[in-house]
């Protein structure tokens, strides 16, 4: 439908001039960029995007269906924001902070103009005060504490850019919007504050990230390192593993809070999560992994307008944890569903087009989420960090679509899922050829005072799997009967190293994370049969005779091993054990 401001209407109230899908054209609204306005009959929540003259355009964040010209709207006179407080975990949201099992209660779809609040008014949380009167506090400033769960201490901080001396603080039974405190000037403080989801929440200093987030998966924590506080991608085509590999991070990432956005996937990924997490237990404290984890569902059924703010609305939450000094793992999964809902309301507003029909601002939006990402100062003195996954979706996995390229350009941590992998059942499908980080140089000077010769290891790896893609040409040309002995030799090392090391069974009570202590270990066991290997090849064995080693079978069982160190012990024996009696003495 064409979206035009070029006729004018006397009318002084605000009403709707035109509809077009999910963007209105309202007049004589006399608001402000981003206010959130509510739309017809039913107040459906709307954001004003653009202004021209009298018109005012408003994204609607859902169904316009039956919505008409002349239908009233009411500007609230406020931005998109969120509600931040003590409930927050284990909650559940759509895109735009409403709390879906409370509309559950309701009825089995969202209603039309359904408010609830995000945050529970009639729970009381217990607050501990920390600070006294007399005190002066800043923004960023703990002024308590409530334990929001068995194992997570929610502190309540002083907003951004509130300072005084506290005149009255007490500890106690309190809702969210019961006043814990209050301040010389007269301004009272809640456990409970808004943001608009659009503004960066502010900190002291942003630092340079050098810790590596441990995943406990193999290929990432070895080969592709990612640090706290960074950025990732994980483009794939259909069916590659995009949303397990994601799932599997916000399980096993060494984090304190996760914030799982579904942004427009379909909704039976999205029930995966909701069905998985309860069940789960978390690693660090033995409760449901659901008690650090905010999950916000914004699926392709739901209205596209809601499905952008969704990352916003994630994202704000993750800064606000990152503010308490916690270290936050967010995962956006897609966030080309997030462009393509940009590109609808684009294509509604009648914007110049850019590359494949996404508006030309697409670059500078994604550049906009990902810089929220870091590892920064609080304003408080303290330390935290917001480490962004975002998984895309390029269509038949073409890489060089504008979604993924833009993504390219602005994160450092790159995992390229490959559907022949996904094919073969090599599950995490990441290419390790077109895969690559950034942050190897700013990690690795940790990982190798714990794990001396961890970089030299990894080097290596690289080096065998580089090796067996440039032999492969040739095998398929000749056979691999053809090749000479050392590098039939290669192929079938490096073979271990994909089936035994690479590999990863998410479904498997042990194989599903990999300490790094073990994944170090590991790579060791394979190092050390292969350079014996190399000498058995040089002292004219066949390749036949070294593959037949006990050994061998024993290194692929190590990813299975509970008790991975003696079990090392066990297999490094081994290894040398098999190898002198194949040398039989011709080694010295």
């Amino acid at each position: 439908m064409e979206v035009s401001l070029s006729s004018y209407s006397s009318n002084t109230e605000p009403r709707i001039y035109k509809v077009a899908g999910p963007v209105v054209i309202v007049e004589n609204l006399n608001g402000r960029m981003y206010d959130v306005v509510l739309v017809g009959h039913n107040k459906l929540m709307g954001e004003v995007i653009e202004i021209e003259g009298n018109k005012s355009i408003v994204q609607v964040y859902e169904d316009t269906e039956l919505i008409k010209p002349d239908d009233p709207v009411e500007n609230t006179g406020t931005p998109l924001s969120v509600e931040l407080g003590p409930g927050l975990l284990a909650s559940i949201y759509d895109g735009i902070q409403r709390p879906l099992p409370l509309i559950a209660e309701e009825s089995s779809f969202i209603r039309r103009g359904v408010t609830i609040p995000a945050l529970s008014r009639e729970k009381k949380w217990t607050f501990v005060a920390t600070k006294e009167v007399g005190d002066t506090v800043k923004g960023g400033d703990a002024i308590g504490y409530v334990d929001e769960t068995a194992n997570f201490r929610h502190h309540i901080l002083v907003p951004p850019y509130t300072k005084g001396t506290i005149r009255d603080i007490a500890s106690g039974e309190f809702t969210v919007t019961d006043t814990v405190c209050t301040l010389e000037d007269g301004t009272s403080l809640t456990l409970m504050q808004r943001w608009p989801v659009k503004k960066h929440r502010p900190f002291y200093d942003k630092r340079w990230p050098d810790t590596v987030l441990v995943t406990g998966q193999r290929i990432l924590d070895t080969l592709f390192p990612l640090a706290k506080g960074g950025t990732a991608a994980i483009p794939g085509p259909f069916g590659s593993g995009k949303t397990i590999t994601q799932q599997q991070l916000a399980k096993w990432a060494d984090a304190d809070v996760i914030v799982y956005i579904g942004c427009g996937e379909r909704g039976n990924e999205m029930t995966d999560v909701l069905v998985e997490f309860p069940e789960l237990v978390d690693p660090k404290s033995g409760s449901p992994l659901m008690d650090r984890t905010v999950l916000i569902a914004n699926t392709s059924n739901m209205p596209v307008a809601a499905r952008e703010a969704s990352v916003y609305t994630g994202i704000t939450i993750a800064e606000y944890f990152r503010d308490m000094g916690y270290d936050v793992a967010l995962m956006a999964d897609s966030t080309s569903r997030w462009a393509e809902a940009m590109r609808e309301i684009s294509s509604r507003l009648e914007e110049l087009p850019g590359e494949e029909g996404y508006p030309a601002y697409l670059a500078s939006r994604l550049a906009e989420f990902y810089e929220r990402a870091g590892r920064i100062e609080t304003l408080s003195g303290g330390e935290g960090s917001v480490t962004v996954i975002g998984a895309v979706s390029p269509q038949g996995g073409d890489f060089s679509e504008p979604v993924t390229q833009n993504t390219l350009r602005v994160t450092k941590t790159f995992w390229a899922l490959d559907a022949k992998l996904a094919n073969r059942r090599h599950f995490p499908a990441i290419n390790w050829l077109k895969s690559y980080s950034l942050y190897q140089d700013q990690v690795t000077p940790t990982l190798e005072r714990s794990y001396p010769g961890w970089v030299a290891n990894m080097k290596r790896l690289m080096e065998l799997l580089s090796r067996e893609d440039e032999l492969s040409e040739i095998v398929q040309l000749v056979g691999s009967d053809a090749l000479p002995e050392d590098q039939q030799m290669t192929l079938e090392i490096a073979r271990m190293v994909r089936e035994y090391f690479l590999q990863q069974d998410a479904f498997h009570d042990v194989d599903t994370f990999c300490p790094l202590e073990k994944q170090y270990m590991m790579v060791n066991l394979l190092l050390s049969f292969s350079d014996n290997a190399y000498r058995a090849i040089e002292l004219n064995k066949h390749v036949d005779e070294i593959l037949d080693l006990p050994s061998r079978p024993m290194i692929a069982r190590m990813k299975y091993e509970r008790d991975y160190k003696a079990y090392s012990k066990k297999v490094s024996t081994q290894i040398e054990k098999d190898f002198n009696e194949l040398f039989g003495g011709e080694k010295e």
